[in-house]
């Protein structure tokens, strides 16, 4: 008992293992049927092989995600309608030869589809031929082969096309080069595929017209070999053969059916991905008013007179029912998924910053107990703001503000709150949640009843009120702003003066990751001993004067060319501003296009260009502390002429002292621009407005 499967086995895995060798002598036996006779019992075989494969490439079409998983369906399609073909000619040879014998002679299947379908009547039976052959020939099989001609002419026009996305994605560094191979192969496969569907549809219908002729030779033949040969009456020879042709037609025409509906759903899935039923429930499940509008129309027409209303409102009635179906599970798969998300964000946002005690936060927002329901009420609006934050320094600076994380803090007052920055406290600001802050543009005391307070990322006279005063203040003139603004507001201030502290040696390497390939060579090819390092430097220095980095290539160019001759951070700096100067000139001109500067006094200049000593690559600034306190208040008392009106001309010197000058006035005047003669763009016009020590 236990010998007999092992001595199949063998014999099973060797003729697996030997699959060409099946495969070739299967289709010698299709080409042997051609010119050998079948007994009856070898036809029907044949015929219910012929039927189950393609009810299975039906179901194969019917399941495959898209067109391509099935790429060898050209390949079957021929091999089936050769197998339909050969069947036809040896239930051609039997019907003619031993039809006269009656309805058994070309085998059970042709007589059973001859009893089914004909029912005794072989002129339904002709009609019922006639429509199958319509169906399959005029409209499944031509529309299948105008779609495979049209997508094969389209998909080899795009191919240069997309060849050259796939080449720009490779080298903007999207993707890689065995991603770019499988894309081209992906690509080439597909043009190859319906280019095949274009020719194989051609087989199609091939096939539905032999059929058709096959089916008028053995009816003619049939009737002439059975009175002529046979001694038949007419009569008899025209029921006998005519209904063993229609048999054998239907047998050959209904496997051609389903094939021809297989093709068809495979050139008319295009682009779809997914299953059929995915590809066409899913998109009609989009729209359940389409389902009730359609229920409407139904019933209309049932209400006409001589229509049955019962039919009609029972489909009507089922559609009504299709659409809330629909529309509740719409609602429950987006309540699932905003879950799952909520979740799925809780998960990146909670787990290293809660149970990591070592992990700090880049960016904190802390709230009092009051504010908390500023970022978690379900119409709060903060968070929203704070996303459009980052997306203004993205496009602005060149920035990548890190996340804002939101926590509640009962330490602190109710109504106050803190920015943290990697665990620090760097500002706190007080405000009421359900009140609205005025402000008096023009600094003038406020005449409204409210609670007076600051506004607290400027310090300006402002007051609290309630809405009903919020809309008399804004009658008036004066500037309303919600409490959720005003976090956003001294948020944006905050992270402008702390840009250089945010950007991180992470942050700066998935700036690099984001160039060209060709730019993160560059990058690691930089004589430094830490490119990535060399990089972080500039770009903080660069934000810390409120330069955007957006055009970071082009800094990467810079610090390439002056690493040649240094590995000093400052003076790559300044090699990088100078590069920079038309993106540094345009954001500092008026109006008018011309660019305000306050220029030094020759004393000055010639002093500062003394104080610098400049021995190798190392430089020293030599200057006496009541010399620098005096520039310093000359300079402060020319700024602030500006200042008060909200404007910050640029203060220009000699360039090897333009770090020092910065450095002097970062702490009296953070916002004032310090630039260099050497970045003054050839096209940019000077307006000077002031002097200093003049």
């Amino acid at each position: 008992m236990s010998t007999k499967p092992n001595s199949v086995l063998p014999q099973l895995n060797m003729f697996g293992a030997n699959k060409d060798v099946s495969f070739a002598v299967g289709m010698s036996l299709v080409l042997a049927v051609l010119f050998l006779p079948l007994p009856p019992i070898l036809l029907d075989f044949g015929l219910a092989l012929s039927l189950s494969l393609s009810v299975l490439i039906f179901m194969v079409a019917l399941w495959i995600p898209s067109p391509l998983q099935f790429n060898s369906f050209p390949t079957l399609l021929l091999v089936t309608t050769m197998l339909r073909l050969s069947l036809n000619v040896a239930s051609t040879r039997l019907i003619l030869s031993e039809g006269h014998a009656g309805m058994h002679a070309a085998g059970n299947v042709i007589q059973g589809f001859s009893k089914f379908i004909v029912a005794g009547n072989f002129v339904i039976g002709v009609v019922i031929f006639a429509i199958l052959v319509i169906i399959n020939f005029v409209v499944i099989t031509k529309g299948s082969t105008r779609i495979a001609e049209v997508a094969a002419r389209f998909s080899l026009d795009a191919m240069p096309g997309k060849q050259m996305a796939i080449d720009a994605d490779m080298g903007a560094g999207l993707i890689d080069e065995d991603e770019a191979q499988r894309r081209r192969k992906e690509l080439e496969d597909e043009s190859a595929f319906f280019g095949a569907m274009d020719g194989a549809s051609k087989f199609v219908r091939g096939d539905a017209v032999a059929g058709l002729i096959i089916t008028l030779i053995n009816v003619i033949g049939g009737i002439l070999i059975g009175v002529v040969q046979r001694g038949m009456g007419v009569g008899d020879a025209f029921n006998v053969f005519t209904s063993l042709t229609i048999g054998d037609g239907l047998v050959s025409q209904i496997p051609a059916l389903v094939v021809s509906l297989a093709a068809g759903l495979i050139v008319t899935k295009g682009g779809t991905r997914g299953a059929a039923n995915e590809a066409v429930f899913d998109q009609l499940s989009n729209f359940p008013k389409a389902l009730y509008m359609a229920a409407m129309l139904l019933f209309g027409i049932g209400l006409l007179p001589g229509f049955p209303l019962f039919v009609f409102a029972l489909l009507a009635a089922a559609m009504v029912g299709l659409g809330v179906m629909i529309q509740r599970g719409a609602v429950e798969a987006a309540g699932e998924k905003a879950r799952a998300d909520a979740a799925e964000q809780q998960k990146q946002d909670t787990p290293e910053a809660e149970t990591n005690p070592m992990h700090l936060d880049e960016l904190r927002l802390v709230l009092g107990e009051g504010l908390v329901a500023l970022a978690n009420r379900p119409d709060a609006v903060l968070p929203s703001k704070i996303k459009s934050l980052r997306k203004h320094f993205a496009e602005e600076f060149g920035f990548p503000m890190p996340s804002v994380r939101i926590k509640d803090d009962v330490s602190l007052p109710i109504n106050s709150y803190s920015f943290q920055i990697h665990g620090v406290d760097v500002a706190k600001g007080d405000i009421r949640a359900n009140q609205m802050m005025v402000i008096n543009p023009e600094g003038a005391p406020l005449a409204l009843p409210g609670e007076a307070t600051r506004e607290p990322t400027f310090g300006l006279d402002a007051l609290w009120v309630d809405s009903k005063v919020a809309d008399q203040a804004e009658a008036q003139g004066y500037t309303v702003v919600d409490p959720e603004s005003v976090i956003t507001t001294h948020l944006t201030e905050v992270v402008k003066e702390n840009m250089a502290e945010l950007l991180t040696y992470g942050a700066a390497k998935e700036a690099i990751e984001g160039l060209d390939r060709n730019y993160q060579k560059l990058v690691s090819d930089l004589p430094v001993p830490s490119p990535a390092i060399m990089v972080q430097q500039v770009l903080q220095e660069l934000l810390l004067e409120r330069v955007s980095i957006r055009n970071l290539p082009l800094i990467v160019e810079a610090m390439a060319e002056a690493t040649r001759q240094t590995s000093k951070p400052a003076l790559v700096l300044e090699n990088v501003r100078r590069r920079l100067s038309s993106q540094i000139c345009q954001g500092l001109a008026d109006g008018q296009g011309f660019v305000p500067v306050i220029t030094l006094s020759p004393s000055w200049e010639a002093e500062f260009i003394e104080a610098v000593k400049i021995v190798g690559e190392e430089r020293t600034f030599v200057m006496s502390p009541k010399r620098v306190q005096e520039f310093v208040l000359q300079a402060r008392q020319q700024i602030q002429r500006f200042a008060s009106e909200d404007s910050w001309p640029a203060l220009m010197v000699n360039p090897e002292a333009r770090s020092y000058v910065r450095s002097m006035l970062e702490r009296v005047s953070p916002m004032t621009p310090v630039i260099s003669n050497a970045e003054i763009h050839r096209k940019v016009s000077l307006r000077t407005v002031a002097t200093i020590g003049g």
